[in-house]
């Protein structure tokens, strides 16, 4: 790990060895080798009704209305970020932030391995059919669910309102593929040898998403992507070392076992939350490497307009003020999560309002490439 985390950003988020990813499921649960149909069913009525493919595609305006009311009212902090960014852009994040909400809670709400990756078969078949819709094809392959059930055409309303953004600023279909591989490994996966194979999760996991952001912005270049990268994979490192214990609650230790041997942390003191110097030592260490990423993307932000500056200087500061919540409770996190207080929030808003209002922004150019 310690030679990971010294290696170039560019260098580091473009390619990962061969995985050595130990502890994966020799099964999917209970519902293994079930039909697909009662999977499928099983699913949907675990999930908001909401979430449900309906049987007509809705019209764009309906679709769009959809999105927008998932964003705001999923995520208080996707609201606050929108308002740095150009109101035109508005509709095109909700959209965004619909598709990932949901890829996300078919992977995470629903309890049953079997049953979310059937799930996210389906709504990957309802992405290739958006992309199909708009002139792409696809070779037949095990990774690219079949689209026929979808007649070709997607029905849900995210893939109606996100076929309008994706067609206005060519977005690829990789980046919104890619967190489906996430979140497929989480049903599959449980622990990560190296740190190596934890920086393979996170290209999956959290730096599409950064992408996502860039080509809503007009930026397509590799050097604002691998900064984008750096930024999103800390992002990620502070969420893993906030949440260790709740991982573990749902199975999954994200540390690296290599990392784990080496400061004398077996997977029992994590059971048990039984927070030992080794442990301690161990925490503080990963929390210095994801303080080393966060680093590492900081250019980013004097690269981009001063809007989407904002939202990078907001979204950066977040990460850190949990790597510092974690330092602030020396390090323990197994016996209570560290949090970011409300007067903490509230003053990293207030500083990027002051900040956005001090400086008069340049005119975002619309979906266009950039240098």
């Amino acid at each position: 790990m310690a030679n990971a985390s010294k290696t170039g950003c560019a260098a580091a988020v473009g390619k990962y060895p061969d995985s050595t990813i130990v502890g994966a499921r020799s099964d999917t649960g209970q519902w293994a080798g079930r039909p697909l149909r009662d999977l499928l069913a099983e699913g949907w009525r675990r999930l908001p009704a909401a979430y449900r493919i309906p049987p007509e595609a809705p019209a764009l305006e309906e679709a769009e209305a959809y999105c927008a009311r998932l964003a705001r009212g999923h995520y208080e902090n996707f609201s606050v970020a929108t308002w740095f960014l150009p109101k035109r852009l508005h509709q095109h994040f909700f959209n965004v932030y619909a598709y990932c909400r949901i890829s996300d809670d078919l992977g995470d709400e629903v309890g049953e391995p079997a049953i979310s990756l059937a799930l996210l078969d389906r709504w990957e078949e309802e992405l290739n059919a958006m992309y199909a819709s708009l002139g792409e094809s696809f070779p037949p392959s095990r990774q690219q669910p079949d689209i026929s059930r979808t007649g070709g055409r997607p029905r849900h309303p995210v893939f109606i309102a996100l076929g309008e953004t994706v067609r206005q600023f060519a977005i690829p279909r990789q980046e919104f593929a890619d967190l489906l591989t996430a979140f497929r490994q989480d049903q599959t996966v449980t622990r990560y040898q190296s740190f190596d194979d934890v920086l393979g999760y996170c290209h999956n996991s959290a730096n599409p998403v950064g992408r996502l952001v860039l080509y809503l912005c007009g930026y397509r270049d590799p050097e604002r992507q691998q900064l984008s990268d750096c930024t999103c994979t800390a992002l990620q490192l502070a969420n893993f070392w906030q949440d260790v214990s709740v991982d573990y609650l749902k199975g999954r230790i994200y540390l690296p076992l290599d990392d784990m041997r080496r400061f004398g942390v077996p997977e029992q003191t994590i059971a048990e939350r039984r927070t030992t110097p080794e442990f301690l030592s161990l925490m503080k260490y990963e929390v210095e490497v994801a303080r080393d990423w966060f680093a590492r993307g900081l250019p980013l932000a004097a690269k981009v307009d001063r809007e989407l500056a904002l939202d990078i200087e907001l979204f950066t500061r977040g990460g850190q003020e949990i790597l510092n919540a974690i330092e602030q409770q020396g390090y323990d996190v197994l016996k209570s999560r560290p949090v970011i207080s409300k007067g903490r929030k509230l003053a990293l808003v207030a500083g990027a309002l002051w900040r956005r209002f001090r400086q008069r922004s340049p005119e975002t150019p619309s979906a266009g490439v950039r240098p």
